[in-house]
């Protein structure tokens, strides 16, 4: 195993820990069920450099472990270095937080709601990518289900808001664990993945 797979596995890792555990250490109101993993690193919320650091090495790990895996794949890469810029920039700027009637910089808000909106996209277009440099049924297959998933679970979050903490939680568990299994393969352009 490469060590930016051993690194990428560590950082998420260390995803499951916090997107599980730091809600029970920020504001009182958070709910798992109901509340991102946005809200967790918003404005005027405790400890929530915590979770900033996670969307930082999260991108910065996924960019690192992708890139060689993506050799001379040039689409693909712009695709991994675009989500990895705009996942680094939900960091930079910070949801509103869960308490509204605190002062909180509302550009800001709307960055990040941007920058989290583009992540999204991005990642459904990396993996949609990802799918045509396969010949290997089962690696199409498995990428194209996990952007129709990563895509669903994102529409359920702005239609079944109560539980938008349990699909932002999936899309994060679910994409950044398919893209360790994806990056952790010798190299597509090789010929060795299929």
């Amino acid at each position: 195993m490469r060590v930016q797979i051993i690194a990428f596995t560590i950082v998420y890792l260390l995803m499951l820990l916090t997107i599980f555990i730091l809600p029970f250490y920020s504001v009182e109101t958070y709910s798992i069920m109901r509340n991102t993993t946005s809200e967790l690193a918003a404005q005027q919320t405790i400890n929530a450099w915590i979770m900033r650091t996670i969307f930082v090495l999260l991108a910065l790990a996924s960019i690192w472990a992708g890139w060689i895996y993506l050799e001379r794949f040039w689409f693909q890469r712009i695709c991994l270095l675009c989500f990895g810029i705009s996942l680094l920039m939900t960091a930079v700027y910070s949801h509103a937080p869960i308490d509204r009637n605190l002062a909180y910089n509302i550009s800001e808000d709307e960055w990040q709601s941007l920058f989290a909106s583009i992540t999204g996209f991005l990642f459904t277009l990396l993996a949609v990518s990802i799918a045509f440099i396969h010949k290997q049924r089962f690696a199409v297959y498995l990428s194209l289900l996990i952007a129709f998933v990563a895509t669903l679970l994102s529409l359920l979050m702005f239609s079944v808001i109560e539980f938008s903490g349990i699909w932002q939680r999936l899309i994060f568990i679910l994409s950044f664990g398919w893209l360790i299994y994806e990056f952790n393969k010798e190299g597509i352009y090789h010929g060795q993945t299929e």
